[in-house]
């Protein structure tokens, strides 16, 4: 027996080619553009068969004849059993000028060739799309009820499925899918459509929220979900029927689940928390439409829809089709597969697949180059303060990426020294002497890399100054609040500046501030210090805020405590836990890699809420870390100094490894 196929080398139409060449004799003439033809080996292998059963026919359903060959043409003529037509657009996302072509005129040329060849049935895969809106129970035997046609793709399914109705002179078989998604089986899928528009808002749930806890989503109506498997089943079983001519068959889930408990089945599947509280969807139609349009007319309301729905992959008008209102009476379909053990499957029991797949081959993230190298290779990356500790550890990690690195210090003789050894790594790096305590001096340096490199793509304020001093030790050394602020605030503020028009300018760019976890905790004895980072913070916060149009972006990092030369004269800190500089370097990657808006410790945002919500109890946890760690004795003004670390008692072990990481 002979076929004809549209489609065939789609997600369903590869599928249903392989189940047709089962069949004992068969041979499949499926069609396929020019250009496509060297894509075939792959269908070749998973079919089995080579072109002597599978026979390529090169054309375009969108032109007259299907842009068939004469000869081509011949060889088909009265030969053709079953037309089957798949070829159309099944996305949301497609314009409608675009489905119009494929969906409508596409469908036309197919009747109009069945007819002209004498085919013996044709084999019409329209969408339960076909009904549109409609309001209840939408039969097999119904069409012109259809309703709520006004979104492009519903209108053309059912156009097209209209024009099969009126104009086919050969007999037909229209088949209605539901929403089509992988296989039970394995999973396999090759497109986000459907329910795997929620699958990354799913996973992010899962990302901070435990799967214990519950929480609240939605409902809406019923959707109806097949797997690809059963579809390819029910439409070879059908098909090959006796009797059944001029008939339609919805192939859906008999018993469709609601949005809800969709959701919630693949949110067990991904062992994300569940939506144990669903507020219906439907109450959103109450909102009058002035309101609505009224809030999106809001800018900031239009742009932060926006982002979420970007961020999240949603298409525009995914949520007008949560509140879907049909279903679909299936009783000829279940008749027809009566006896053939073809059934649909449940979604709870197949769900875990269709997940496992996606996340294994599928996630819009596996795309996504998440090495420092696939960020930073071939750019210019700026570190201050690159010549020993955070800064040196992660200079070396930039220029093993690829990165034109750059690193700047106020020694030379240091500088050079880290030259050297990223050298010795194997890779290059650029280093510039320049106090940034010096506004001049910044000025330089910026000057410099605009003129060299047309300035730089990431930037990495690492420079800066630390001092371990009490206030009331600190009462005639206001100085100390004033370099601090000179080096770790405007220092870094004006490098920034300088280097920020370059990247306005190039609509791109990345700069990492290096904060502190005091800043989070409010540690004392370091008022200076985590006033200045504070500031820092504080800037950087409205930087971000303001530049967040122009592909500019900021992260802050709080680091906790890390073994650098900067706490070096602190002996107690040599018996202190900390993060050593390659931790640190890891944290600043991370930073360049997904540019977060902030980087900090479990332990630095306990701090930050207990400040917030418990402030009295937090100054008298602080307070006790004041008193029971003292100034050294160069704080205190001790001429002499023994140089060795403290010894501490069990308490001061036991706190500084309950509150490993912050500032003492």
């Amino acid at each position: 027996m002979n076929y004809f196929i549209t489609g065939a080398t789609g997600f369903i139409g590869r599928r249903l080619v392989r189940k047709i060449l089962e069949r004992r004799g068969s041979v499949v003439y499926f069609l396929v553009r020019d250009a496509s033809r060297d894509k075939l080996a792959p269908l070749y292998a998973a079919w089995g068969v080579d072109a002597k059963r599978a026979i390529p026919i090169v054309g375009d359903i969108a032109r007259p004849g299907l842009g068939i060959r004469p000869a081509d043409r011949k060889r088909l003529d009265g030969k053709i059993r079953h037309v089957f037509h798949l070829a159309a657009i099944y996305d949301l996302k497609a314009g409608a000028e675009e489905q119009v072509t494929v969906n409508v005129q596409g469908t036309r040329h197919v009747v109009e060739f069945a007819n002209a060849i004498g085919a013996g049935c044709l084999n019409h895969v329209s969408s339960i799309a076909a009904a549109g809106l409609y309001e209840g129970v939408f039969r097999e035997d119904m069409f012109e009820e259809a309703e709520s046609l006004d979104h492009p793709y519903y209108a053309t399914k059912h156009e097209s499925e209209g024009i099969v109705r009126r104009e086919s002179k050969v007999p037909f078989r229209i088949y209605r899918p539901g929403l089509v998604v992988g296989d039970s089986r394995t999973g396999e899928m090759d497109k986000i459509d459907g329910p795997y528009y929620f699958f990354k808002l799913i996973q992010r749930m899962r990302q901070v929220v435990p799967s214990w806890m519950p929480t609240i989503g939605i409902e809406g109506g019923r959707i109806n979900i097949v797997p690809v498997d059963f579809v390819v089943a029910a439409l070879d079983h059908i098909a090959h029927a006796r009797g059944l001519d001029g008939s339609c068959f919805h192939l859906v889930d008999p018993e469709p689940m609601r949005v809800g408990d969709v959701l919630n089945a693949f949110a067990k599947a991904a062992h994300a928390p569940l939506m144990s509280l669903r507020v219906n969807a439907a109450l959103v139609g109450f909102i009058p439409k002035s309101v609505t349009k009224g809030l999106m007319a809001l800018t900031p309301v239009r742009r932060v829809r926006n982002a979420v729905m970007k961020d999240l992959g949603l298409p525009e008008d995914i949520l007008q089709f949560v509140n879907y209102p049909t279903r679909f009476d299936c009783r000829e379909t279940l008749k027809a597969l009566e006896g053939s053990g073809i059934a649909c499957p449940r979604l709870e029991n197949y769900a875990w697949v269709l997940w496992d797949y996606w996340e294994r081959h599928l996630d819009p993230d596996l795309f996504i180059d998440r090495t420092l190298k696939g960020q930073v290779s071939g750019k210019v990356v700026l570190i201050t303060g690159g010549s020993s500790g955070i800064g040196l550890a992660a200079a070396r990690k930039i220029a093993a990426a690829g990165a034109t690195t750059v690193i700047c210090g106020r020694d030379q003789a240091k500088l050079d020294d880290a030259r050297r050894q990223v050298e010795a790594d194997g890779h290059k790096l650029v280093t510039f002497a320049v106090d940034l305590a010096s506004t001049e001096d910044c000025d330089r340096m910026t000057r410099w890399l605009t003129d060299e490199f047309g300035g730089v793509d990431v930037l990495v304020n690492n420079a800066g100054r630390s001092i371990r001093r009490g206030i009331e030790s600190s009462f005639e050394r206001f100085h100390d609040l004033e370099r601090t602020m000179q080096l770790n605030y405007y220092g870094a503020v004006r490098v920034t500046m300088g280097l920020l028009p370059k990247m306005v300018e190039r609509r791109r760019g990345h700069i990492v501030n290096i904060s502190s976890i005091g800043v989070l905790t409010n540690a004392p004895r370091f008022s200076a210090y985590v006033a200045s980072k504070a500031a820092l913070d504080a800037w950087t916060r409205c930087a971000a805020s303001e530049f967040a149009d122009v592909g500019v972006t900021f992260t802050t990092i709080n680091m906790p405590l890390v073994r650098t030369p900067m706490i070096a004269p602190t002996k107690l800190y040599q018996n202190v836990p900390t993060l050593t500089p390659e931790e640190a370097a890891d944290l600043v990657s991370q930073a360049i890699v997904y540019k977060p808006v902030r980087i900090a410790t479990r332990l630095g945002i306990a701090g930050e809420v207990m400040h917030a919500l418990v402030p009295k109890i937090a100054q008298i946890v602080m307070n006790t870390t004041f008193r029971m760690f003292p100034d050294s004795d160069a704080a205190r003004g001790a001429k002499e100094a023994t140089g060795k670390p403290p010894q501490l008692s069990a308490d001061q072990v036991a706190f500084q490894q309950l509150m490993r990481g912050i500032h003492f």
